[in-house]
């Protein structure tokens, strides 16, 4: 991989010119965008509209990226990841009687370090993230498990002037047990 910076931002079903929320600018990176102490190789990200319709549009936006990164075997797990995080967001973040949420109220972004990756969802929320206990027969309550079972590390972080961002950092080269 070249040293050099890949920024690229895409839109799924965003306007070219829509502005990215505070937590995905690539200027003033909050912590979690800084995972490893230094400035990502490579950041592309997507704005949703809070629709369903998001997860499938997220790991298309990832396979995509990924694919054009050349990291191809990072794909499935990540695909889930994103999944989950686009998932709550639209499940649990937004309001669906607040017209204040505009055209593109969750963004996904994705930071590439030299050795890990960063997944990254923006909402409007600011309610933290809250891990349940499912029951065995019950279809949904896994996501925050499936994250943490899939990435290094994950966690949430309130995004000025209101809502959060949910992250997960996977490695680039997964270890194998």
């Amino acid at each position: 991989m070249s040293t050099s910076t890949r920024h690229e931002v895409r839109f799924c079903g965003a306007e070219p010119d829509a502005e990215l929320p505070t937590g995905l600018a690539r200027s003033g990176e909050p912590e979690w965008g800084l995972v490893q102490g230094n400035s990502p190789v490579g950041f592309a990200a997507c704005g949703l509209d809070g629709q369903l319709r998001n997860a499938p549009q997220a790991r298309h936006f990832v396979a995509a990226t990924l694919n054009g990164w050349a990291l191809h075997t990072l794909v499935p797990d990540v695909a889930v990841v994103v999944s989950e995080l686009v998932t709550n967001a639209v499940q649990h973040a937004l309001d669906p009687a607040s017209p204040d949420d505009g055209d593109y109220p969750v963004w996904l972004g994705i930071f590439l370090h030299p050795g890990d990756l960063v997944c990254a969802v923006t909402d409007p929320s600011s309610d933290p993230p809250r891990p349940r206990d499912a029951d065995a027969c019950a279809v949904g309550g896994r996501g925050l498990k499936l994250i943490s079972a899939l990435s290094d590390t994950w966690s949430w972080s309130l995004t000025p002037p209101r809502g959060k961002t949910v992250w997960a950092t996977l490695p680039l080269h997964p270890q194998v047990s």
